[in-house]
């Protein structure tokens, strides 16, 4: 029987009863509904079309497929959940034993799973075909798009592929378990395993780019050469992924800097003694564990020639160059996808604000930026494809791997460097929403200047060019050469595309200038190619307005500053996520 309610008590319930409407202080609304559960292929039409343009086409159903799963409430949760629990090194287990185990939340496996059976590290080398790359890079930009820290050992176990076939001992017994479309995370010998990742560590302490400053050293444990054990002692300062499988390292051998495969277990099941020192406290890319690693006495064995290994590691390192580009152009389009996204839900001073004609030019600018990117991304994609020499092919496989020699790095630089102020305008478009945790343009920031420093930073890379242009002249003729299909299309172009061949003209009589002026040739060698590429794609409303708010004389600008007289619909129209 319940106890009789005490006057006191019936007061209190009525104070209650007429307070409860007062606890409901508003009704959410004018809030935009998450991007998600959208297919991010279908709804890609710069992405199609240019799979389509470049030879992928044959692949759109597995694209769509793989569209469908990364832009899913479910894979979008797990890029959430992946750099909310950052990797947890623990050097030793409760017993004492060394175990450099670093332990990844669920969320990242997923991911990890899903790249790696969908042949984001392995589908053109297993299934070389026309239009291999092209198709594997627009899986690998969806792939970014759902998050970006898991792409690092993805990209790696790809791009290790052309190093470890420099050795075919190595190659037979690694490449079947390196490119099988499979995860096994297990922290066990790869012996055991029958799939593999491979890790990079080149850079250390007192060197950083110039690798040749490496200390590292390589003695024989028998013969020499390639394929052969040697053992390794020595630092690396940045070894991305340590629970990679294998890792390929430069280390001195007698013969010079040469590059070896340093497995984290030994064949005999022991522990190989890679020790790791401790995980970067980085502030982006933070579900990707990068680590300070010691090899005390590892065992590894020669890839490629002696006192070859930087060509040998090379083969990797372009490969890696490439994916920062796709990356990048993944992290522009999905900022993109998010400001119009925002926008289109969202009203201020009565109007939505895709209506609004200054937010429609801020929109319709980022959007341009993308069709760039990604423009000359796929033609490098095509080049990689094209530049293998295939019986029977109509193509010039010699004019794709010039094109690819000065692609890289100048498409490298550029997208990577224009990433992080992308990153910051559409993050702006969200306004408060667009700095906190809980949504993810926060996290795009983060990881915006990432690309632009990992596998050689912008002088790096504008080095490089300077490089490919004083060994190989015949690389500058091929840039042009390829920017020649389009003239005629656009006055303006052809006169940005004369007076860059102008400059380096002037050059050649001021040879003293060319280094301190590598930037500005790699900005405009890019911004022309990409503009020659849009014109060639055939979106009139896309070219003329890329053509005209960053060619000639426009100097430096802000997003938002597109000049009147464009097509601004149509552009909006390709930047919006929710049309299929």
């Amino acid at each position: 029987m319940n106890k009789p309610t005490s006057q006191h008590d019936e007061m209190a319930l009525k104070q209650a009863a007429n307070a409860a409407p007062l606890a409901n202080t508003h009704e959410v609304f004018n809030q935009a509904p998450p991007l998600q559960d959208y297919n991010a292929y279908d709804t890609d039409t710069a992405l199609r079309e240019a799979v389509q343009r470049h030879g992928g086409g044959w692949a759109q159903a597995r694209l769509s497929a793989h569209g469908a799963r990364t832009g899913s409430a479910e894979v979008i949760e797990w890029g959430f959940l992946a750099n909310e629990f950052k990797p947890q090194f623990h050097s030793h287990d409760r017993q004492g034993y060394r175990v450099d185990l670093v332990r990844y939340h669920d969320a990242y496996h997923r991911l990890m799973k899903l790249g790696l059976e969908a042949g984001v590290h392995s589908s053109p080398w297993t299934d070389p075909r026309p239009g291999a790359h092209v198709a594997r890079a627009a899986m690998c930009y969806l792939q970014a798009q759902a998050e970006a820290g898991h792409g690092c050992p993805l990209t790696m176990t790809f791009a290790s592929v052309p190093s470890l076939k420099l050795t075919p001992s190595i190659a037979e017994q690694w490449l079947p378990k390196v490119l099988n479309n499979a995860y096994d995370p297990r922290n066990v010998p790869h012996t055991e395993k029958q799939a593999l990742t491979i890790g990079m560590g080149m850079t250390e302490k007192q060197g950083g780019s110039d690798v040749r400053a490496n200390t590292t050293t390589a003695v024989p444990l028998a013969a020499t050469g390639p394929g052969e054990a040697y053992e390794l002692v020595g630092h690396k300062w940045f070894t991305s992924a340590p629970m990679c499988d294998g890792f390929l390292v430069l280390g001195q051998s007698a013969g010079g800097l040469s590059c070896f495969l340093v497995p984290r277990w030994r064949p005999d099941g022991s522990k190989n003694p890679i020790q790791v020192q401790r995980l970067k406290n980085k502030m982006g890319n933070v579900s990707n564990a990068s680590s300070e690693i010691e090899m005390r006495g590892a065992l590894g064995w020669m890839v490629g020639e002696e006192g070859r290994g930087v060509p040998a590691i090379i083969e990797m390192v372009a490969m890696t160059r490439f994916d920062c580009m796709i990356g990048s152009a993944a992290g522009q389009r999905q900022a993109v996808a998010q400001a119009v996204n925002h926008a289109a839900g969202r009203s201020a001073f009565g109007q939505t604000l895709i209506d609004q004609p200054l937010m429609r030019n801020v929109l319709a600018d980022l959007q341009l930026e993308v069709e760039g990117s990604l423009a000359i991304a796929m033609r490098m994609a095509e080049a990689l494809d094209k530049s293998a020499a295939v019986p029977g092919s109509q193509h010039d496989s010699q004019h794709e791997k010039l094109l690819l020699r000065l692609g890289l790095p100048a498409g490298k630089y550029w997208i990577c460097k224009r990433t992080p102020f992308h990153a910051y305008e559409a993050m702006e478009c969200l306004g408060g929403n667009g700095v906190t945790e809980d949504f993810i343009m926060a996290r795009l920031y983060r990881e915006a200047p990432i690309n632009a420093i990992w596998e050689g930073s912008g002088n790096v890379q504008a080095l490089d060019m300077l490089r490919a242009l004083a060994k190989t002249p015949a690389v500058l003729d091929t840039w042009f050469a390829e920017m020649a299909t389009t003239t005629g299309a656009s006055k303006r172009l052809d006169q940005a595309v004369h007076g860059l061949q102008q400059t380096f003209a002037g050059l050649h009589k001021a040879p003293d200038q060319i280094e301190y002026r590598a930037r500005q040739l790699v900005d405009q060698l890019s911004l022309t190619m990409q503009a020659s590429l849009l014109v060639r794609a055939g979106n009139d409303a896309v070219a003329e307005a890329f053509i005209a708010s960053r060619l000639g004389s426009q100097g430096d600008r802000n997003y938002g500053t597109l000049p009147t007289g464009l097509d601004i619909a149509a552009i909006l129209e390709r930047a919006d996520p929710r049309i299929a």
